[in-house]
């Protein structure tokens, strides 16, 4: 199924009752959200975010490093001083490796395709809680983030809560 109807006729309804258009650009509160894009997470809604309060920035696995160009423009031109990094039960990066994701796309499309993904590090992980630890780590490690307030979270997607790690 496409997902062109949602977004156009969701859009009309959005818009339709919109008022915001004269939020600032720079986010009000400052901080960032660094989040996977797991379909079962709504971050505005989960981490109560208001409109123009922080920025959500997603990738699979809220890998720090996949996010760390956004944090950056986050932090320098935007002027977030706070990273709140919030990985999530059931996530699918604890199921596989880069082995078997390479193996895999070599299977479904072809050598030519898997060639293309060799050198790609997929950043999966094994175990959730060490892989927070393990990214809060490396971006306070970074002289970029110096400064910057940096903390790891666990968001459960049976439950809905979160749960501070680091």
């Amino acid at each position: 199924m496409s997902g062109i109807p949602n977004l156009v006729e969701g859009n009309k309804a959005y818009a339709a009752s919109f008022t915001q258009g004269d939020l600032a650009l720079p986010p009000s509160q400052k901080y960032a959200v660094l989040t996977c894009m797991d379909a079962r997470i709504d971050p505005a809604a989960a981490f109560n975010i208001p409109l123009g309060a922080a920025h959500v920035i997603r990738n699979a696995g809220a890998s720090a490093r996949a996010g760390f160009r956004d944090l950056v423009i986050s932090q320098q031109l935007l002027g977030t001083t706070e990273v709140l990094l919030v990985k999530h039960t059931g996530c699918g990066m604890l199921t596989f490796d880069n082995a078997t994701a390479s193996g895999l796309i070599a299977k479904n499309k072809g050598e030519q395709a898997a060639k293309e993904v060799e050198d790609l590090d997929f950043l999966a992980f094994p175990h959730l809680e060490q892989a927070v630890r393990d990214d809060v780590k490396w971006l306070k490690e970074r002289a970029v983030e110096e400064g910057v307030k940096v903390t790891g979270w666990i968001y459960e997607v049976d439950t809905g809560k979160v749960r501070n790690v680091v």
